[in-house]
């Protein structure tokens, strides 16, 4: 995939759009990217984009949330406040990545041994200008 420049939150959508037209029939994705870079952000829009009506939140305290549309299930993660990769376990993750459902991670790294081959790796960097850009 080209990298993806989202110039303002007016181009988040048409960029959640690239980003859903790349994925290519995978379903598990690791954002990684400073605090602040928009990882939330992003999802939210290709959750809305994917047909998500529910309020999206970011999962920093519950860990993991999940939508429906018509035609996908998706899982939110957040493993900012997790310390050991026993605490992701005890949540049953590894049943979550291989189910076949849309996984997006935010801080993949406490986890990452037990990630999928064929997870893919998403950078987002705030530029100069404030604008991001999204490399997977």
């Amino acid at each position: 995939m080209k990298p993806i420049e989202i110039k303002n939150l007016t181009a988040l959508h048409q960029a959640a759009s690239e980003f859903i037209a790349a994925m290519n029939g995978r379903t598990v994705f690791a954002f990684e990217g400073a605090m602040g870079s928009g990882k939330t952000t992003f999802i939210k829009a290709i959750c809305e984009q994917l047909g998500v009506e529910d309020t999206i939140n970011s999962p920093t305290f519950s860990i993991v949330n999940e939508y429906h549309t018509g035609d996908f299930l998706i899982y939110h993660f957040d493993f900012y406040r997790i310390n050991k990769i026993s605490e992701a376990l005890a949540i049953g993750i590894e049943d979550y990545l291989y189910s076949g459902a849309l996984c997006f991670i935010e801080w993949p790294d406490i986890i990452r041994e037990i990630l999928p081959d064929d997870v893919t790796f998403i950078t987002i960097c705030e530029q100069r200008d404030g604008s991001r850009l999204v490399t997977m």
